[in-house]
Order: structure tokens, then C-alpha cells, then sequence
């Protein structure tokens, strides 16, 4: 095959001319050749691997000065090199995360200032999962702790259980650790790596297991939030229900986007289909927040077996009940059953109580 030009060979990689001609000025990916005549970017097609790299790295936000270097190293050193820009991002993202909450929460007149006494805080909880109505294996798996509520949802098939329950287990170990809330953000990130690691650790020759996984670490009063996937987190605080995560799925990219409207999404036959998860795509991409728990405020953790198929009024109403938490999982999956329980489902509720 000979050469291609810039408009193929965008095709062919994945990118558009604009993002190659910008590669090519700032020297990350050159053309093999450029016409005398015309000025004509031409690009060999075994340049498709390297650009696809430029573009992922891209994604991850690596500056393209680092992409350049980066690119010129051996498969191993590259490696490392991504390894280490990786951790950075981590701890700058904490840091910011930390920031953030803060200033959110003295502008808004909250309880919690940097300087503020909090009160001694416990967790009551109780968690479920349980193989829906017409499911013969269940990928779902849910944990429940002091320090360490957790769901996951594993694809359907081979090793998604396995996959399901190596992420939670990934995490576990930050149960016996004592750090700082300062510190939490960073502890989950280099789990949730970890457990991407687990997870693809799992592959046969010819298939490769990925799960969903949402989880909260607590340290006092700081509650910090990891999630990937279509698992969700929710927050029923003076009696409102709040959404604390963002599906990662084809269908809310769509609605994002404008393309799709929510009514749309909800019934799309592609709905489930995720652009993220642990096991999937080149690298871990992770949503990661920290959070301030007061006395009186009730999470959910579930896996889209409940979610997907339980108006959120429904789950508002269960959550605001005046039942204790293992009553209340048993009546959220009740919900799901009502409804068919067409999925599996797996749940953690978790009462903050002052002591």
C-alpha cells in the first residue's frame, strides 16, 4: 500500500487533519512525505499505531511537548513514563478536589470549614445482591463497611463475577489503612488502578472481563467517591435525593452531546453500553470527588439493576422511610422485582449517625 493522504490517513487513525497538521508543527507525528507541488501531507499506513498512541495520550491529557518524548522511547520506558504522569494527575486532582470542597463549602454557608470541629461520626449499613427474575448467574457484587461501601457490576459472561469482585477486593486493603482525609482521593485512584490491573489480569486468549465499580472511603466525616461505569452513588439529605454520579454509557454521551434526548436514552436499545469500565480500553479512567457527611444523610450505592428499572421517586420514598438500613435494601430490591428485575441487583445503603 502506498502512501495515504492526510484525509485517509486520519480516517484511518482515528483523528482529523486538523489534530495531524497540529502533530506535525509541533513535531509529535510527522508526514513521510509532503508534496513539492501542492504541500500535500502524505502518511505511511504503518504511522496508524503511533498516531492512535498520540490521540489516547491526548485523552489523558498528557501535554503534547510530553507526548513528543514519550513516543521517542522504547515500549517499556514509555511504560513508566505513563506511569508517572498518571500518578502526577492523581495528585493534582486530589489537591484541586481538596480545594474545592472547602471553598464549596464555606461559600455555601455549610457546617464545615477548614477550621470547624466536626462530630464523631459512625456508619450503620447493610448491603444486598440478589440474581434477578430471569438472570441464571449474577455479576454484581456489593460490600459494605465502617470505612468502605462498594458495588460492582461485572459484563455478563465469563469472569464477570470473578471481575466484579476483584475490583471490591482491590479496594479492601484501604479499610486498614490509617490516613488522613487529605490523603483519601490519592489512596482510592492508586486502588482503582490496581483494580484495573486485577481485572485484566483475568483475560483468557479470548476474552477480556470488564466491571462497572462505585465506592466511598471514609475518614471522619470526608467521604471520598471513586466511579466508573454505570454503578451509582446517591445522597438522600433533608429528604432530597441527589445523583452524586454520571453514567459512563454510549446513551448520556449521546444525551450530553445533545443528540439524544433523556426520554430517548432511558428507553435506547444501546442504554447499557459503557465507554467506561475497569478492564476496558488503554487505560483507567476514573471519576473521583470528595465529599463532606453529615449526621442524618443516607447513600446509596447500586448496581443499574435498580436504577435502570425504579422510578427515582420510588427509591426517594424507600430511602426516606423511617427503616433501618437493612429493611431498607430489602425493600429497594423489593422495588426491583416489582418491576421484573429483568438485571441483577446489588445495593448498599449507609446511615451517617453522630456518636
Amino acid at each position: 500500500m502506498g502512501l495515504l493522504t492526510i484525509g485517509a490517513f486520519a480516517q484511518a487513525a482515528g483523528l482529523t487533519p486538523k489534530a495531524l497538521r497540529l502533530y506535525d508543527q509541533v513535531g509529535v507525528l510527522l508526514p513521510a512525505a509532503v508534496d513539492p507541488e501542492s504541500g500535500y501531507r502524505l502518511y505511511d499506513p504503518d504511522q496508524v499505531p503511533l498516531a492512535r498512541l498520540v490521540a489516547q495520550l491526548r485523552r489523558i491529557g498528557m501535554p503534547l511537548a510530553m507526548i513528543r518524548t514519550v513516543c521517542g522511547l522504547a515500549p517499556a520506558a514509555a511504560a513508566e513514563a505513563i506511569t508517572a504522569y498518571w500518578r502526577q494527575v492523581t495528585a493534582d486532582t486530589a489537591a484541586r478536589a481538596r480545594l474545592a470542597t472547602v471553598l464549596v463549602d464555606h461559600l455555601s454557608g455549610g457546617s464545615t470549614t477548614v477550621s470547624s470541629p466536626n462530630p464523631t461520626l459512625a456508619v450503620r449499613y447493610a448491603s444486598d445482591c440478589e440474581t434477578g427474575a430471569v438472570r441464571d448467574s449474577n455479576e454484581d457484587a456489593a460490600y459494605a463497611s465502617q470505612r468502605l461501601l462498594a458495588v460492582a457490576d461485572g459484563m455478563r459472561g465469563a469472569g464477570g463475577a470473578d471481575a466484579s469482585a476483584a475490583a471490591i477486593d482491590a479496594l479492601r486493603p484501604l479499610e486498614l489503612t490509617d490516613a488522613p482525609a487529605v490523603e483519601l482521593l490519592t489512596m482510592l485512584a492508586g486502588a482503582v488502578a490496581d483494580a484495573d490491573r486485577a481485572v485484566r489480569g483475568l483475560a483468557t486468549d479470548d476474552h477480556q472481563p470488564v466491571t462497572t465499580l462505585t465506592a466511598l472511603l471514609r475518614s471522619g466525616s470526608q467521604l471520598a467517591l471513586v466511579h466508573v461505569g454505570d454503578t451509582r452513588a446517591y445522597l438522600l439529605r433533608d429528604g432530597e435525593l441527589s445523583l452524586l454520579t454520571q453514567d459512563h454509557t454510549w446513551v448520556r454521551a449521546q444525551v450530553d452531546q445533545g443528540r439524544l434526548d433523556p426520554v430517548e436514552a432511558a428507553t435506547h436499545p444501546q442504554r447499557a453500553m459503557l465507554v467506561r469500565a475497569l478492564g476496558a480500553g488503554p487505560q483507567v479512567e476514573a471519576d473521583l470527588a470528595l465529599r463532606t457527611a453529615l449526621p442524618g444523610d443516607r447513600y446509596l450505592l447500586c448496581s443499574d439493576g435498580l436504577s435502570a428499572v425504579v422510578d427515582r421517586s420510588d427509591l426517594c420514598a424507600v430511602l426516606g422511610a423511617a427503616t433501618d438500613p437493612e429493611q431498607t435494601v430489602r425493600g429497594l430490591i423489593d422495588l426491583a422485582r416489582a418491576e421484573g428485575a429483568p438485571d441483577n441487583v446489588a445495593c448498599v445503603v449507609a446511615d451517617i449517625v453522630a456518636v
